[in-house]
């Protein structure tokens, strides 16, 4: 099995870049520098094009119409190039999700549209997407390999959005957000690491009725004496 690229993880002690795409999310951190952007427009559209290993600076530049001395300037090593784009697509995915989640009426309807938008947004995702089908060991490798930070991350963002539910008296106070937004994320991180011969991941009806049958009821607080979170490590 071939290394993990290092823009999908991070050294111990360091945020991992789907840490930092989700404080950028959540601070609504805006980049209004234009001659960046367009480089990572430019690096997102020739990755696409022609993958990222087959991709070099001079080929970035050339689509981006500036010098490639002036991308150097910008981004001082392909790999931190490469990883700018694929934080921004990770951005985009959160950015989504919220925009997605509002147009539902209900709690449970917010919980079908967000598994259903999470699963949709990285996999028709042209360069996210593009690497689960090209190199899911990588992928895989990268989400079990970083002592379960990107799983956490995702989880915090859920978790934030039930007990903001909570505070607005749609699921039970007693409800625990952390395990079930744990529970929530790895169901939807296998399905996006590990092939579904059951479920056809492309087709947003079976998704949505996935989550209705199996995520909505996980917005139940347990009755008294179930579930002792008390023995739980959180």
């Amino acid at each position: 099995m071939e290394p993990v690229p290092s823009f999908l993880t991070a050294n111990a002690g360091s945020e991992s870049l789907l840490e930092r795409a989700y404080v950028d999310a959540v601070e609504r951190i805006d980049d209004s520098d234009e001659s960046r952007t367009r480089i990572l427009d430019a690096a997102y559209e020739q990755f696409c094009r022609m993958g990222i290993q087959r991709s070099t600076m001079e080929d970035v530049a050339r689509r981006a119409g500036v010098s490639r001395i002036t991308v150097y300037r910008r981004f001082a090593t392909k790999d931190a190039l490469v990883e700018q784009v694929v934080r921004r697509e990770f951005r985009r995915y959160f950015d989504q999700f919220l925009i997605d989640i509002q147009q539902a009426e209900t709690v449970a309807d917010r919980v079908v549209l967000g598994f259903v938008s999470s699963l949709r947004a990285i996999r028709r995702n042209p360069l996210i997407g593009g690497l689960i089908t090209t190199e899911p060991d990588l992928i895989v490798s990268s989400m079990i390999n970083d002592e379960g930070r990107t799983v956490a991350t995702v989880r915090r963002f859920v978790a934030g959005q039930l007990r903001h539910e909570q505070r607005a008296g749609n699921v039970s106070s007693d409800l625990d957000t952390d395990h079930v937004a744990e529970l929530m994320v790895r169901i939807s991180a296998s399905f996006l690491a590990i092939p579904s011969h059951l479920i056809d991941l492309d087709d947003d009806e079976q998704l949505a009725a996935v989550a209705r049958r199996f995520l909505v009821p996980m917005l139940e607080a347990p009755p008294p004496g179930i579930w002792p979170p008390s023995r739980m490590t959180r």
